[in-house]
């Protein structure tokens, strides 16, 4: 299943409200099912720690650092990827 972002969040991901509803309507349904998630990050030109964390945080939890295999980031800019590795370098050493 791939997640275009840009319709939801426009060029700058910030809105935690919108990363809950993404995980929670979108990747966990698509998890549980044994889908692969991919994240499209297209025009996207930033994000705040908390969006990427309120996005992905509970999935490590819930689903264990294996989940991380399941994921994928598509047209990250390179801040996107920087905070993205951020999150999930501080979620698997929680």
């Amino acid at each position: 299943m791939t997640i275009e972002l840009y319709p939801l969040v426009g060029s700058f991901a910030e809105n935690k409200d919108i990363a809950r509803d993404v995980r929670q309507d979108m990747i966990n349904p698509a998890l549980n099912n044994g889908e692969d998630v991919i994240l499209d990050f297209n025009k996207i030109d930033s994000t705040t720690q908390s969006f990427i964390h309120a996005l992905l945080s509970e999935i490590i939890r819930e689903h264990g650092a294996g989940a991380i295999d399941k994921l994928s980031f598509k047209n990250c800019a390179d801040t996107v990827q920087k905070i993205i590795a951020i999150v999930l370098d501080y979620m698997q050493e929680s």
